[in-house]
């Protein structure tokens, strides 16, 4: 039998019940954009990647304030989270090439929402071929970029 290691797997599940508070919060917070992925921040939302990707590249636009439904958030900042999802599928579109893009929010732990508490709209690039048997079968995915060089690149598009 052939064992593929996946450790990010592992500290995210770890984590996950470990951190206290909204982890979206917390980010929103914090200066240290880089260390928290932070690219872009606007007035209502702020856009970060994803520390546990589907995809190199796969992103969200967060609300600064912490509401678990749409309806809870403003209309500056569901107008400003579709703006900036706009503005990250260019981006996406321009620095890597995707073919596609899967763009949509699970709202509720029921629905697949990671964190229920604080809506997120995620952006994935998507290429022909990028679901085989690794993640379909064994349920690991393969990044060809780290989350440090997909940072740089993506920050520079959104600041240039």
């Amino acid at each position: 039998m052939d064992h593929l290691w996946s450790p990010w797997r592992f500290r995210y599940v770890t984590k996950a019940e470990a951190e206290p508070g909204c982890v979206f919060c917390a980010k929103a917070l914090s200066n240290d954009d880089q260390t928290n992925l932070v690219l872009y921040r606007g007035a209502h939302c702020f856009v970060i990647l994803n520390l546990y990707p589907y995809t190199t590249g796969h992103l969200m636009v967060v609300p600064y304030t912490h509401v678990s439904t749409m309806e809870e958030a403003s209309e500056e900042a569901t107008t400003e989270m579709m703006l900036l999802t706009r503005a990250a599928s260019r981006h996406l579109r321009a620095v890597y090439k995707p073919k596609g893009l899967n763009i949509g929010m699970n709202i509720g732990e029921c629905a697949g929402a990671g964190i229920a508490e604080h809506i997120h709209m995620h952006v994935l690039p998507r290429w022909p071929g990028d679901v085989n048997f690794m993640t379909s079968i064994g349920e690991t995915r393969v990044l060809p970029e780290d989350l440090d060089t997909t940072y740089q690149r993506l920050h520079q598009a959104f600041h240039s």
